[in-house]
């Protein structure tokens, strides 16, 4: 058995492309704090001030899914703007949701 190898020259050729926007000109999330917040049927939807929306599954949140939709509505927002708040003195969630425990990254 009589096996014998090529050697093959391959040239890469690379592209180079201009950049058309500095980093500088990109704006980047930085206030994950709540602007509005809004439910439908399957999501709480909460607007940042940084223009993001966020929407999350209301399965993910037991209490939230299992709460009748005027029960949802009755949340306070802390005064950092970063968590809502529901107090079981007035409705039947007892329960807090942080922005940035949805926000996090693995």
């Amino acid at each position: 058995m009589n096996t014998q190898t090529e050697e093959v020259e391959k040239t890469l050729e690379v592209k180079r492309y201009r950049i058309q926007y500095p980093v500088s000109a990109y704006q980047f999330p930085t206030d994950a704090r709540i602007h509005a917040v809004r439910f439908d049927d399957e999501y709480i939807n909460l607007d940042l001030m940084d223009g993001r929306s966020l929407s999350i599954p209301l399965w993910w949140i037991p209490t939230l899914h299992n709460a009748a939709p005027e029960e949802r509505e009755m949340y306070t927002i802390n005064r950092s703007r970063t968590m809502l708040l529901w107090d079981p003195d007035k409705c039947a969630i007892n329960d807090e949701l942080r922005v940035m425990d949805y926000l996090k990254t693995a």
